[in-house]
């Protein structure tokens, strides 16, 4: 039941999309720097590469995939079908997060506006894309701020409780599992708490949590990778080669990342 609730409010995500379109871009730039994009070897540059991979390939979202998919029971016969939901729900991932990347380098980047709170992205954007596009995309906003407010604590709730060994699941009362229930009530209301601090600086502490998150990934699928290549645990179901190499190819540019990031933070800077 859930889970159909997030599919559901999944759907209002095709707001960016149409955000994107509404907005103008200039559709011969947009496929000249998707395929040849600007590459700047400067911390901040770098950061943000980072922070963009961190936040669409999440380490908390394996944590929630694996969870959801043991709770759920799914048997070896409907391997591919799950596997087959996993990608859609990349590729989906990838195309929203394309449009919203479209809708900023449109209407915000050439008026050098910058933005300190996610509201001030929607409202911005109504004198360059129009008033249906700001709408649009400010319901998205919504609409991704309470599925992370939903999904975020699960997935932290999920992985304490299978470390601790406790009881764990969405289907279970409180009498059930109550360090799971808790965890996650608690969680919500801290989260919640910090959001309602005056005058926070939300758009800083989302960046530099989606830094945190690419700079954990790698450790996360370096053991993720590790599980399902072992044969004695995996049988017939270990990865592909295609699989691997994407993976690790993953691995190894976030680590070389987050090594220049180093050493570029720590390096005298040149008179």
């Amino acid at each position: 039941m859930v889970e159909r609730v997030l599919l559901i409010a999944c759907l209002l995500y095709i707001g960016y999309i149409f955000a994107g379109f509404m907005s103008g871009p200039d559709w011969g730039a947009v496929v000249k720097n998707t395929f040849v994009p600007t590459v700047k070897w400067e911390p901040q540059f770098i950061m943000l590469t980072i922070a963009i991979i961190g936040t669409t390939i999440t380490p908390w979202m394996q944590f929630y995939l694996q969870s959801s998919i043991a709770e759920k029971g799914v048997k070896k016969e409907d391997y591919k079908i799950s596997k087959l939901d996993v990608v859609v729900g990349c590729l989906l991932t990838d195309i929203i997060a394309f449009f919203i990347i479209i809708t900023c380098a449109t209407t915000l980047f050439p008026h050098g506006i910058r933005i300190n709170e996610a509201q001030e992205a929607a409202l911005a954007l109504r004198p360059f894309a129009g008033q249906y596009a700001s709408i649009l995309f400010a319901v998205s906003l919504a609409n991704a701020s309470i599925l992370g407010a939903i999904v975020v604590p699960l997935a932290t709730a999920y992985y304490i409780c299978e470390a601790m060994g406790w009881e764990a699941g969405v289907n279970k009362s409180f009498k059930e599992a109550p360090q799971f229930m808790w965890i996650y009530t608690a969680l919500i209301l801290v989260s919640a708490l910090l959001v309602l601090i005056p005058g926070a600086p939300l758009v800083l502490l989302m960046i530099l949590s989606s830094l945190l998150n690419g700079i954990l990934l790698p450790f996360v699928l370096i053991f993720a990778l590790s599980l399902v290549n072992n044969k004695r645990i995996m049988g017939k179901y270990i990865n592909s080669k295609g699989y691997n190499y994407i993976a690790w190819g993953t691995v190894v540019i976030l680590i070389s990342l987050t090594t220049a990031l180093l050493v570029m933070s720590v390096a005298p800077k040149g008179n």
